[in-house]
């Protein structure tokens, strides 16, 4: 069986890039190894931690997980992309990494929840948050993240006083 190669046009971080590659390539190595954007991490490469978290047309997705094929003429956009001050503030003002390894699929994963809808509970952003690992257990400033990113909850307390 022979190789293939392709041309694909994906639009990285609002630029289009036209891309040779064999249809089956994983969208992790192009970012990584062809774009040198190489704030996506590979970890598990099986869908499981979420390091290689990009979002696809706003769509929070794992790269390790996408091909070449399935990318063309779509919307991605990485980490270094992303332009949001109040996530990318929180993580630091809370001290939300040790290592850091985990933290852009962190950061692009909650970015892809709020664009969606602003108005998130804590529980909700926790919860779209479970693909993501951190192998440092570094999940107390990462709390206090979604408690400064969610909406209070006050309302529903004040009705039920």
């Amino acid at each position: 069986m022979t190789e293939k190669t392709a041309e694909y046009t994906l639009s990285i971080n609002g630029s289009d890039v036209v891309v040779p590659a064999d249809g089956s390539r994983r969208l992790i190595d192009i970012l990584r190894e062809d774009l040198q954007l190489k704030g996506t991490k590979i970890s598990c490469e099986i869908g499981r931690c979420g390091a290689c978290m990009v979002l696809v047309d706003g769509r929070a997705m794992n790269a390790c997980l996408l091909m070449a094929y399935q990318c063309s003429g779509r919307e991605i956009e990485t980490i270094e992309g992303i332009r949001d001050t109040d996530i990318t503030e929180a993580f630091l003002e809370e001290g939300a990494m040790q290592c850091g390894y985990c933290t852009p699929g962190m950061v692009v994963s909650l970015t892809g929840m709020l664009r969606q809808d602003r108005e998130r509970t804590r529980e909700e952003l926790e919860e779209g948050l479970t693909g993501n690992l951190c192998r440092c257990t570094g999940y107390g400033g990462m709390h206090r993240v979604l408690e400064r990113l969610s909406v209070k909850e006050s309302h529903e307390r004040s009705a039920v006083r």
